[in-house]
């Protein structure tokens, strides 16, 4: 593990978040098969390396509550529909990763147990301690809040080292990079330049929930292949956030 990258230690468990969007691959709306299996095949190679991993998905792919609302529908039951946007893609990613052979369990903060376990804090670290990769679906479980703030409630829950967000661009740029030639990539940043620049990374809950509880965000490019297992070893190009000491 690259110190500079990574700090002192290699991490033991990490929790990365994937969008929805990150699903789509090259298309408009839905799953990429591709894409999906290319993204399992990268954990899977992490996960083989002996590192623990929890993952949270976004269903933004599929139904965004917050757009919806805009549109008129009442927020909360927009939300609701969004969680379970998110088990339908804890679902794919499941069966790409046990196409893998990497061991899997869903965990749902929506109870349907039928097709997920529900989700209990003490559950998931077990799973992860037998060696199991933990999906975590349906956000929090309540309207208003983001699968970024899923993303760092659960880590911070589950004792993870590291909070991994997969995106479109390789870090946090000062503008948009797709717009402005002239934008540029932080290398690190503290979670409170994320705050007060309004830096577009995760919500203003998530970066509060990581800042109070020491937990350092990287943020790499989830398209190209290998970029899990790079930035896991602190190669190749990401942004760190965290407190500086």
């Amino acid at each position: 593990m690259n110190t500079t990258a990574q700090g002192s230690a290699a991490p033991r468990r990490v929790l990365l978040k994937l969008s929805g969007e990150a699903l789509m691959g090259g298309a408009q709306y839905g799953v990429d098969a591709q894409t999906v299996d290319r993204i399992a095949s990268d954990v899977a190679e992490v996960f083989r390396s002996g590192v623990q991993i929890g993952i949270v998905v976004g269903g933004g792919n599929i139904f965004r509550g917050l757009t919806a609302a805009a549109r008129g529908m009442d927020r909360a039951q927009g939300d609701a529909a969004g969680m379970l946007a998110t088990v339908i893609n804890a679902l794919m990613v499941q069966n790409a990763l046990e196409r893998q052979d990497v061991p899997t369990r869903v965990l749902s903060a929506i109870e349907m147990s039928s097709i997920a376990e529900p989700y209990i804090r003490r559950r998931a670290v077990r799973h992860m301690e037998k060696g199991r990769v933990v999906i975590c679906a349906a956000g929090t479980g309540n309207p208003f809040f983001t699968t970024d703030t899923a993303a760092a409630l659960r880590a911070a829950e589950l004792d993870c080292d590291l909070l991994l967000k997969g995106t479109q661009v390789d870090g946090v740029y000062s503008a948009d990079p797709r717009k402005d030639p002239n934008a540029v990539r932080h290398d690190r940043l503290t979670y409170m330049e994320v705050l007060s620049r309004d830096l577009n990374v995760m919500d203003a809950a998530a970066i509060s929930l990581a800042r109070e509880n020491r937990l350092p965000i990287v943020v790499f490019n989830l398209h190209e292949d290998g970029s899990f297992q790079r930035v896991m070893r602190g190669e190749g190009p990401y942004t760190r956030i965290e407190e500086t000491d």
